[in-house]
């Protein structure tokens, strides 16, 4: 029997190609302000939240197709619930890790990367998933009502937010016009409240610097190359920073903020995502260790004050 000539379906390329088309269009849809049925993350059919690159994806497919679910699940899932798809719904990919045993005889696969373990080869696999709103004959327990948004005064702290940020312990300076983190004094500059109309982004922005604000050696040692403004090592920092923000915001409130997004900054996106089309997963690895590391900073500090 002659071999299928059909090739093989490369989950990394498609994600990345989809994203690179979305950005392209000039909007980032993961900006938008969102929390859906109560959640405000995506959640698998059991309510287990989704993480990293899925949460990320997930979130931004939920807003691009207007979904008031926070559920997603498998066709098998679906039908083993006694629901179906409805007809002409699209599914969504997302992706999982693993690690199998090593074939010292065979290559790894294309979808292997390197690993310390000479026994094993850990991959990276592909499924779909359809949202609670492609799906007929689920119970109305996947279809939550949302919730009501809290109103904040204009120009004014967010105590929640205040709170857990001002926990983690950053040295920070309320100054000036201008955010940026200083790796030589390891310190975060900051505007001031008052010079957002909208005190969430205040939040947003201060979280991006923050996501920047893990990268030392002395705490995730997380590194690209020598960055400069502009170049290549420069770009994927400031997208492990884009995803922080998303994180945090998700647990806190808030949409991922910056002071300026112009043409340039997204094509430093593209321009990283089109020249390693694993680049997305690894960042948002990266963002969601660094979200992971400022939540357990704030909550250590927070009860260190309470002591």
């Amino acid at each position: 029997m002659a071999k299928s000539t059909k090739p093989k379906f490369d989950a990394a390329a498609s994600i990345t190609s989809e994203l690179i088309s979305i950005i392209d269009r000039g909007v980032l849809p993961w900006r938008r302000p969102w929390s859906v049925g109560g959640s405000p993350v995506p959640l698998r059919q059991n309510g287990e939240p989704y993480q990293g690159v899925n949460n990320f994806l997930l979130t931004m497919r939920t807003l691009m197709g207007g979904y008031t679910s926070p559920y997603w699940m498998t066709l098998r899932q679906a039908n083993e619930l006694d629901a179906r798809i409805i007809k002409g719904s699209k599914s969504s990919v997302v992706i999982y890790y693993g690690t199998a045993e090593r074939d010292r005889d065979a290559d790894a696969s294309d979808d292997a990367t390197a690993t310390d373990d000479p026994k094993t080869i850990p991959f990276m696999k592909s499924y779909r998933v359809f949202n609670a709103d492609q799906i007929e004959g689920l119970d109305a327990g996947f279809h939550p009502a949302p919730p009501e948004l809290p109103v904040h005064p204009e120009r004014a702290p967010i105590p929640h937010m205040q709170a857990f940020f001002e926990a983690i312990g950053a040295t920070v300076s309320f100054s000036g016009r201008d955010a940026c983190y200083v790796p030589a004094l390891d310190k975060i500059y900051m505007p001031p409240i008052e010079v957002f109309e909208n005190p969430l982004n205040f939040y947003a922005v201060w979280g991006h610097e923050l996501g920047h604000w893990t990268k030392p050696r002395h705490r995730l040692n997380r590194s690209y190359g020598d960055a400069r403004f502009g170049n290549t090592a420069y770009a994927r920092e400031e997208i492990v920073a884009e995803l922080c923000t998303v994180f945090l915001g998700q647990k806190l409130g808030f949409s991922a903020h910056t002071l300026e997004l112009n043409a340039a900054y997204l094509d430093n996106w593209v321009h990283v995502l089109r020249s390693d089309k694993r680049a997305i997963f690894k960042h948002a690895a990266d963002a969601q260790k660094a979200c992971d590391y400022l939540v357990a900073a704030s909550e250590a500090g927070q009860g260190a004050k309470a002591a």
